[in-house]
């Protein structure tokens, strides 16, 4: 489909508006270094273009995420950003049907068209956005689950035709092609859930509370407490379960790296591996995340990469 384009709402005339593509691509790969540093490094790992499509999509789900969390956004009227996010599902859709109005939907044009897709994964996320409209508590962790999945299991979905499937299981004629899907919805949750826990003490800064509310109360740790920031006996029982639960999903998320393009395994062990020991850091914080941030040192990073090389070739 040769893409629709438009000048800041216009369609263009014979002059050129827009970046190169190349150019465009470099810039999605310069915002991922910059904002997300473990998820970029598994991207150094694959091959140019699956990389470029990663860093595309990377920077589409932060542009969504921005509606509604950057500085820009805070304290705007909540009609506001509900008429910000109905602009970009409208956009959004638009882009699934050819029409680019700038760099980005130029990456994502490119990337659609070598890797498509379904829309609804992208109207799912900017959904989850539309939750955080109405909701700063969940009552219990089916709820959060929902939020989970429309904010980052979607994020597995959007990447699992770039990632490709292992031609050994999919070529001959009496090969059953596997189901990743679940595997990979469970992998953006595995990685919101270690968001959430790592991200307690800014979320509370927002009067947001991202634990079941049910499961404070089953632990005896109260909401104005998670708002001061107390650290006893109780939180860290409640922490210590629910930083077993994001292993949990992590570990369902397993099941389907093996099942993956060879040049996929890598970067996918060692996104899944560098992110799951950010829980490992909360354990070894004693579960203080009020005061400290949990994150895996460079150094941590780097020693990895060859056990994840490893794991990826046996499995």
């Amino acid at each position: 489909m040769t893409p629709q384009l438009w000048q800041h709402g216009q369609r263009s005339g014979g002059a050129a508006v827009l970046p190169s593509l190349e150019q465009a691509y470099e810039e999605c790969r310069r915002e991922t270094a910059e904002w997300a540093k473990t998820f970029y490094l598994g991207t150094l790992l694959m091959p140019p273009a699956k990389r470029r499509a990663i860093w595309a999509i990377y920077v589409w789900c932060r542009r969504t995420d921005e509606l509604m969390d950057s500085a820009e956004a805070q304290g705007r009227p909540v009609a506001e950003l509900a008429a910000r996010l109905d602009g970009w599902e409208q956009r959004t859709r638009e882009l699934f049907k050819g029409v680019v109005r700038d760099g980005l939907d130029l990456v994502m044009h490119d990337t659609l068209e070598r890797y498509p897709q379904p829309l609804q994964p992208y109207l799912d996320m900017i959904e989850g956005q539309r939750m955080d409209l109405r909701q700063h508590r969940y009552a219990t962790f089916e709820q959060l689950g929902l939020y989970c999945y429309r904010v980052a299991g979607t994020v597995g979905l959007m990447t699992q035709e770039v990632m490709g499937l292992d031609p050994a299981y999919t070529s001959a004629p009496w090969s059953h092609c596997p189901d990743t899907t679940d595997a990979a919805v469970a992998l953006g949750i595995a990685n919101q859930l270690t968001n959430i826990l790592r991200d307690v003490g800014e979320d509370r800064a927002r009067g947001r509370i991202y634990l079941p509310l049910d499961e404070l109360e089953c632990f005896g740790y109260g909401e104005d407490q998670l708002m001061a920031g107390v650290l006893n006996d109780n939180w860290r029982a409640l922490m210590a379960f629910q930083v077993a639960r994001a292993r949990e999903w992590f570990s369902r998320s397993e099941a389907g790296v093996r099942w993956l393009a060879p040049d996929a395994r890598w970067p996918v062990w060692a996104s899944l591996r560098l992110y799951r020991a950010i829980l490992d850091v909360i354990e070894q914080h004693g579960y203080d995340v009020f005061n400290n941030r949990a994150y895996v040192s460079r150094a941590g990073k780097l020693l990895d990469l060859p056990l994840s090389f490893v794991i990826a070739q046996a499995r």
